[in-house]
């Protein structure tokens, strides 16, 4: 009846490319065949289940019935003429002999039976099926199939869940790419993708595996490029140190396509946290860079002071000081005026990013202190100090603007003495032409 040579091959082909195990093909298979066997030959309510041996091709049908107290079923009996049910009959079951069995019919065929207790009888093998009977058979092989292979994609991805996965781009719907994971499609929705980004069909991609959900259309893989852990990720895989926990990554705060912080430390102290992120000619970082499609990374160094942690968040600008206010969750950070632009950045992104990577709120100020006042007095005493003693301070700021901007003035004679030197300087002109004159004229006469 079957070809067990064919059974065994397709049997192999599905635990290795599908990673369906063989025990969950036969019990399929077992159950086909138990449902054909009903269909075709069994009684309403009867339960059947088959036994096939993959190793004779023979199968063994049995019918099962289910031990029950008198006290908890309805006997046809029990039923009134009427045909309507009491009360006390909405909780009971009505007995089926095919589906049922009493305890005291069950314990005379063992002892020791019980109520919930299964019985189990033989029943005729049969090898001929009709065509629905088959049919059926077929539909429950694929449901089957097709369940134990969703759960075998759902015990795969979901060990690989906060990894990152690769594939191919299947297609695009909607501003939604599916990706082409092998046994599975992953999806990237449009929130996820990093702005500015292109994909074309066919090619590869990289992603953060962020969701593995199973619904009943399959296994749904949600991945994303702009989630801040897919840095981290990245980095792991280009830096050896992180993959291995010697340094390790405190905070990320990220904005995609545009800018990102890192905040990172070191559990030995030979080995610098932020030169093992940079790499050797910052080859390490700008290969992060250059799969998140240009984005600038800063990697500082974290610290367990509040006060220079903040600080380090906000470069590359640099700060005069830092307050902190545990109370109210604030950092007010003091800088110079030509520094105050630089630490806020365009659009307030350096020190939005500086907020969510220290969790303090923060707020710039310009300082207006001391020390600003202090290097103005030093520029305004050094041009006193080169004037003399004698003259007075107003004078000598005058003769500073003279020396700077000097007024154009003509004095008396300057225009005859420039005629003069023009003269002069034309003088030996209209000589060297008058005796250029006099040679062309005697080469002419002796030519004559």
């Amino acid at each position: 009846m079957f070809d067990l040579k064919t059974i065994n091959l397709i049997l192999n082909q599905l635990e290795e490319e599908r990673g369906i195990p063989k025990a969950k093909v036969l019990e399929a298979i077992e159950m086909a065949l138990a449902t054909a066997y009903r269909k075709e030959y069994g009684k309403k309510g009867q339960i059947v289940r088959a036994k096939f041996d993959i190793s004779t091709g023979q199968t063994e049908y049995f019918q099962v019935k289910i031990v029950v107290d008198r006290n908890d079923v309805i006997m046809p009996e029990d039923i009134p003429e009427s045909g309507e049910r009491t009360p006390e009959m909405e909780e009971k079951i009505r007995f089926n002999p095919e589906h049922h069995m009493l305890l005291d019919d069950a314990k005379k065929i063992k002892k020791d039976a019980n109520v919930d207790d299964e019985i189990i009888f033989s029943l005729e093998t049969q090898t001929n099926f009709g065509r629905i009977a088959a049919q059926t058979a077929k539909q429950i092989i694929i449901q089957k199939i097709r369940e134990a292979e969703k759960v075998s994609v759902f015990e795969e991805f979901g060990k690989r869940e906060g990894e990152i996965i690769s594939g191919t781009v299947q297609r695009i719907e909607r501003g939604t790419v599916f990706i082409d994971l092998g046994r599975a499609t992953g999806t990237l929705p449009y929130e996820d993708q990093i702005p500015g980004e292109r994909f074309k069909q066919g090619e590869r991609i990289r992603a953060y595996l962020n969701k593995v959900e199973e619904t009943p259309r399959g296994v749904f893989l949600r991945v994303s490029r702009s989630h801040p852990k897919f840095l981290e990720k990245l980095f792991a895989v280009e830096a050896p140190e992180i993959a291995s926990g010697t340094v390790e990554i405190k905070a990320v705060a990220r904005e995609p396509g545009s800018r990102s912080k890192i905040a990172v430390t070191s559990h030995d102290a030979h080995i610098d946290p932020v030169g093992s992120m940079v790499g050797q000619r910052g080859v390490r970082v700008s290969t992060v860079m250059s799969e998140l499609g240009g984005e600038k990374i800063d990697i500082i160094q974290w610290s367990e002071d509040p006060a220079r942690f903040v600080e380090a968040s906000l470069s590359p600008a640099q700060t005069l000081g830092v307050k902190i206010d545990e109370k109210e969750n604030k950092a007010v950070v003091e800088v110079a005026e030509d520094q105050q632009s630089l630490a806020i950045g365009k659009g307030g992104q350096n020190v939005r990013l500086a907020a969510k990577l220290t969790g303090w709120k923060i707020d710039i100020r310009s300082a207006v202190g001391q020390e600003v006042v202090a290097v103005a007095s030093e520029e305004t005493k050094a041009p006193k100090t080169e004037t003399a003693p004698a003259e007075p301070a107003e004078k000598a700021e005058s003769g500073a603007v003279e020396e700077t901007a000097p007024p154009v003035t003509e004095e008396p004679g300057t225009k005859e003495a420039k005629e003069k030197t023009e003269e002069v300087s034309e003088k030996p002109k209209t000589e060297e032409s008058v005796e250029k004159k006099k040679k062309r004229k005697a080469k002419k006469t002796d030519v004559v």
